[in-house]
């Protein structure tokens, strides 16, 4: 489980530090940065997928990722007695993403490359990486280190070995070395961030794929899309728990129940409600209802992953249907650890009733995203590594 989730230089996010539980509600106003957080700790999950570099560039690149505010506060700008005015920067480029865990912990810091010819001269470069044990980075703690192209690995002898292949800027050390022999941590942590799952804004419009029939095969997994929905909840029926899928649509609609409908191999949800002679299928059902399934069928996945993010899952839910969400949710966090981003009080006050919950009020001052209940909140040290 992560106990802490470190973002700095990344949009509104100047320098946050998350304290995590086994189920964290991330809640605030409008503007204070909630899909800041949501989108960090998505490119975070991407440089175990090789697609950092890549995903910062949709994004604008790193020119139009970065904090837009002054490198520091003057005390009287934080007093109000002075408006926020514009300096020279003093400090290297850096966008960082990390977190840390009762195991290991994991860092990047991306900034701007050499001056050259080069026509990719925008990219942002990988400058560090590092992989240590334990909550917090320490030198004796260190275990893999990034700098540049050269990659160090330190030996059970406690000796450092350099790696005689380099790695190139825009590529993370975590897709470009797999040695489970001399590096068993960086396989471990790569694995830990490639079983995350992010689930937002799920399709309901009429073309939606969860509506349409698709070939049906195992699915523990449902798809970011939802497009494999029939399949994934079939799956849950018969090698998952199939009671908890039950239960969880008759918490949510009373007297009704999945079911669905076998084309050749082809595969369709459908919802037998009480009072109709036959049951309605994807392409019937209202928006809500259809993403309650999609949800439901994540939430259960007989594959549980170790991170569960979910963004607004509340989107085009009834309030009645929150309370029932909530307990979905709740149960998710028995075995993965669930990341809720959301400005729905009541599934937020729900969610907080839940046992091992924890709500992280997000707000913003002079630009910045920070903690709103800080002092509440028992919030861990955390160190940047040195380039």
């Amino acid at each position: 489980m992560l106990t802490t989730l470190a973002i700095a230089n990344y949009r509104s996010l100047r320098e946050l530090i998350v304290p995590l539980g086994p189920l964290n509600v991330i809640t605030g106003p409008n503007g204070s940065g909630k899909s800041n957080l949501y989108r960090a700790l998505r490119l975070l999950a991407l440089t175990a997928r090789g697609g950092v570099i890549t995903s910062l560039a949709r994004e604008g690149g790193l020119q139009s990722t970065l904090w837009a505010g002054p490198e520091r506060f003057a005390r009287a700008v934080l007093a109000g007695a002075m408006p926020v005015q514009g300096t020279v920067r003093k400090d290297a480029v850096s966008l960082r993403l990390g977190f840390a865990g009762d195991a290991f912990g994991y860092a990047i810091d991306l900034g701007m490359p050499m001056p050259s010819n080069s026509q990719f001269s925008l990219d942002p470069v990988i400058k560090h990486e590092c992989i240590w044990s334990g909550p917090l980075l320490r030198p004796s703690a260190l275990l893999v280190s990034r700098q540049g192209p050269m990659i160090r690995i330190r030996g059970d002898d406690g000796e450092w070995t350099t790696l005689a292949q380099p790695v190139a800027s825009f590529d993370s050390m975590m897709t470009e070395f797999a040695d489970p022999r001399s590096a068993p941590e960086m396989i471990a942590v790569r694995e830990q961030i490639r079983s995350w799952r992010f689930y937002d804004h799920f399709r309901t419009d009429a073309l939606a794929p969860a509506r349409q029939v698709q070939i049906g095969t195992h699915t523990p997994v449902l798809a970011d899309d939802g497009a494999n929905l029939a399949a994934a909840l079939q799956t849950i029926r018969e090698i998952g728990d199939g009671a908890a899928l039950d239960t969880a649509v008759a918490d949510a609609f009373p007297g009704a129940r999945v079911e669905i409908v076998n084309h050749e191999g082809r595969f369709e949800v459908a919802l037998r409600q009480e009072g109709l002679l036959r049951p309605l299928r994807g392409a019937e059902l209202s928006d809500g209802t259809l993403r309650y399934l999609l949800l439901a069928a994540a939430l259960l996945s007989p594959r549980p992953p170790a991170l569960l993010v979910l963004d607004e899952p509340e989107t085009s839910l009834h309030p009645d249907l929150l309370p029932s969400l909530a307990r979905l949710i709740a149960r998710a966090s028995q075995h993965s650890q669930v990341l809720v981003v959301s400005h729905a009080p009541r599934l937020v006050a729900a969610l907080e009733r839940e046992a091992g919950s924890q709500s992280i009020v997000l707000a913003r001052k002079l630009g910045a995203t920070a903690l709103a209940d800080a002092d509440a909140l028992d919030v861990p040290p955390w160190k940047w590594p040195a380039r």
